[in-house]
C-alpha cells in the first residue's frame, strides 16, 4: 500500500509538535500566529504611513499630524510608552516566531530581528528619558541616536521598512522554500503544505 506525500507530512508535523505554547507557535499554529503578527506589523505601518501623508500631502504641522489614531486620542500618539510597547511587540514577535523557520527563510527573519533589535533600544532610550524626565544634552524633547541627525517621522518609517523588508522576503522564502528546505519546516505554512491541506479535506 502506498503512503502518500501529504500523509508523510501529517505524520512529520505530529511529530515534531511540542507541547509547550512556544512548540506550538512554532509548528501547528505558526501560520495563525505569523497572520495574527503581520496584522499588527501592517496596521502600525499604516498610522505611520497616515502620518506621512498628513505631513507632506495634506501640508499638517508636524505636532498635529499623528496618523490615524492620533485624531481622536492625541495623547496616547505622543506617549513615549505606546511606541515602546509596540517596539517590544515586534521583537518579541520576531524572536518567538524564528524557531519556525528554516534556511534562507530564518536568515532574512534573522536580520530583521538583529535590526529590531536596535530600534527597540533607541525607544528604549526615548522611553527612559520620558519617564526620569530628563532627555539626552537638554534637548526639549527625548532624543534617540539617529533622531541627533534625523527627523523622527522619517527615521522611523526608515526603521520600519528595514525591519519590513527582510521581514516579508523571510516570509516569502518560507512560504515558498527552495527544493532543499522544503520539508525542513514543522508547520503548515508552505504553499505546497496548504494546498496538500486543502486535496485533503
Amino acid at each position: 500500500m502506498a503512503v502518500s506525500s501529504s500523509s508523510i507530512q501529517s505524520a512529520h508535523l505530529a511529530s515534531a509538535t511540542g507541547t509547550t505554547l512556544y512548540d506550538k507557535l512554532n509548528s501547528v499554529w505558526h501560520e495563525r500566529a505569523l497572520q495574527v503578527f503581520l496584522f499588527i506589523v501592517l496596521a502600525h505601518w499604516a498610522e505611520h504611513l497616515v502620518q506621512a501623508y498628513q505631513i507632506y500631502v495634506m501640508g499638517w504641522p508636524r505636532p498635529i499630524a499623528n496618523g490615524i489614531l492620533g485624531l481622536w486620542y492625541p495623547w496616547l500618539i505622543k506617549s513615549e510608552l505606546l511606541h515602546y510597547l509596540y517596539a517590544l511587540v515586534m521583537l518579541i514577535g520576531l524572536w518567538v516566531l524564528r524557531k519556525g523557520f528554516s534556511g534562507k527563510a530564518r536568515t532574512w527573519w534573522t536580520i530583521a530581528l538583529v535590526i529590531q533589535f536596535w530600534h527597540h533600544i533607541e525607544h528604549l532610550l526615548l522611553i527612559t528619558q520620558a519617564t526620569l524626565h530628563h532627555n539626552l544634552f537638554g534637548r526639549p524633547v527625548p532624543m534617540s541616536v539617529l533622531q541627533f541627525f534625523f527627523p523622527r517621522v522619517e527615521l522611523h518609517l526608515f526603521y520600519n521598512s528595514i525591519v519590513f523588508i527582510p521581514m516579508v522576503i523571510g516570509m516569502y522564502y518560507h512560504m515558498f522554500p527552495a527544493e532543499g528546505e522544503a520539508t525542513q519546516d514543522t508547520c503548515t505554512c508552505a504553499w505546497h503544505k496548504g494546498l496538500a491541506r486543502v486535496q485533503e479535506a
